[in-house]
């Protein structure tokens, strides 16, 4: 659903299920500037930014944040009121929303974190997880991308989106316990920069920029490019490059009618006999049968 605004277009995508709300916004802004939200309602809220750059201000949480690329925390409050200062023309975030009862029902089996967490929540205390945000790792990003082309219908898709709902809080939970071990990159500077290169890289996942190139775009040199990079995503460029294809690969296989071939050329590949071998080495089963039989997939 598209709605128009003064300076800006959201495209917006929802599922509702007993419990848990689900929301995909991509917004598209004219010009720059401070955009006011509210609501009443009292949530636990997975909250997971996918791209753009932007400062946000939380008034019940008291807290101000700024972002670049993607990202993810858990918040609680009665109602909230937000301000966000767009610094590109594209935001795009994704928000798994829960009633407190059901959260606390969940959480209070999970780790020691999500179990002080919920104590906030039965005391009706607006909270935030941590006052770190993490990078989404692949699986978050997987998960997400799973909901967002979901095709089952009625109860098997009330029940896949309660099941992929729970994995979300899973992954940040998993996420969240993890020590934060970035003992190369330290300043936010070079973090801001490694989160650029990230989004530059998903922005042009058929011809990335090679190792040289992407250094002299966000201005960080290359060791500190490459060992930075694996530090806070967990992964190499060239790792991330091939998991992003082989995601959108999938993804199209499902969802378009574009040939192997096709889908081959247009997510970067030289030869579809290349992309072939690939992605059967990622799924154990070729393009074709994939489409043909998607239960196949891990």
């Amino acid at each position: 659903m598209k709605k128009n605004h003064d300076n800006a277009t959201v495209t917006n995508k929802s599922w509702e299920i007993e419990n848990i709300s689900i929301s995909h916004n991509i917004v598209d802004y004219t010009s720059f500037g401070k955009n006011v939200s509210k609501n009443d309602k009292k949530l636990v809220r997975l909250h997971f930014g996918l791209s753009g750059s932007y400062d946000f201000k939380c008034k019940q949480l008291n807290s101000e944040f700024t972002f670049t690329g993607h990202h993810n925390n858990i918040l609680y409050s009665d109602g909230l009121e937000i301000e966000v200062f767009n610094k590109s023309k594209r935001i795009e975030t994704f928000g798994v929303n829960f009633s407190s009862d059901f959260f606390v029902d969940i959480a209070q089996n999970g780790t020691d974190a999500l179990k002080r967490f919920s104590e906030k929540v039965l005391n009706n205390q607006n909270a935030i997880f941590s006052d770190q945000w993490k990078p989404n790792n692949f699986k978050i990003q997987s998960v997400i991308n799973e909901i967002l082309n979901c095709s089952y219908t009625h109860e098997l898709k009330d029940l896949f989106l309660l099941s992929k709902s729970i994995e979300l809080l899973v992954l940040q939970a998993e996420v969240f316990n993890k020590k934060n071990e970035l003992n190369f990159i330290r300043s936010n500077t070079d973090k801001k920069k490694l989160f650029e290169a990230k989004e530059i890289l998903n922005s042009k996942i058929d011809t990335p920029p090679t190792i040289v190139q992407l250094s002299k775009l966000v201005n960080l040199n290359e060791y500190k490019l490459k060992k930075g990079f694996k530090e806070l995503f967990g992964t190499t460029i060239f790792g991330h490059i091939h998991k992003t294809r082989m995601t959108l690969a999938k993804r199209l296989l499902w969802g378009t009618q574009k040939s192997a071939k096709e889908i081959a050329y247009q997510i970067g590949y030289s030869s579809p006999q290349h992309f072939s071998n690939a992605f059967k080495k990622e799924f154990g089963a070729t393009p074709d049968s994939i489409r043909k039989n998607p239960d196949t997939t891990i």
